[in-house]
């Protein structure tokens, strides 16, 4: 029998890849959203086991939310790479890092 246990340890073991991926790689953009996907998604699992281990919808609709944040936020982030990519050629972190000023 799959229990609340399982489901927060997937959590659990998601969160800790998603932050890793921003810290380890800080080179590429792609994967540092692609890793804030994987923190939003063992935010959305967190949600739902709660929500149903407790017998509330709530979980479950504020997790609806949260994809649609989700989703906002990479349609908007690849759209902003792809228009950097074609004013400067490259989409590593370095290179963004020296628009400061």
């Amino acid at each position: 029998m799959i229990g609340l246990m399982h489901y927060l340890v997937v959590g659990a073991i998601l969160f800790v890849l998603g932050v890793l991926g921003i810290f380890l790689n800080r080179k590429n953009v792609i994967i540092i959203l692609m890793s804030v996907e994987l923190i939003l998604l063992a935010v959305n699992i967190n949600l739902v086991a709660f929500s149903v281990y407790l017998g509330d919808l709530v979980g479950q609709i504020f997790a609806m939310f949260v994809l649609t944040v989700a989703a906002g936020e990479a349609a908007i982030g690849l759209a902003i790479l792809v228009i950097y990519f074609r004013g400067r050629g490259t989409i590593a972190v370095d290179d963004i890092n020296r628009m400061k000023g």
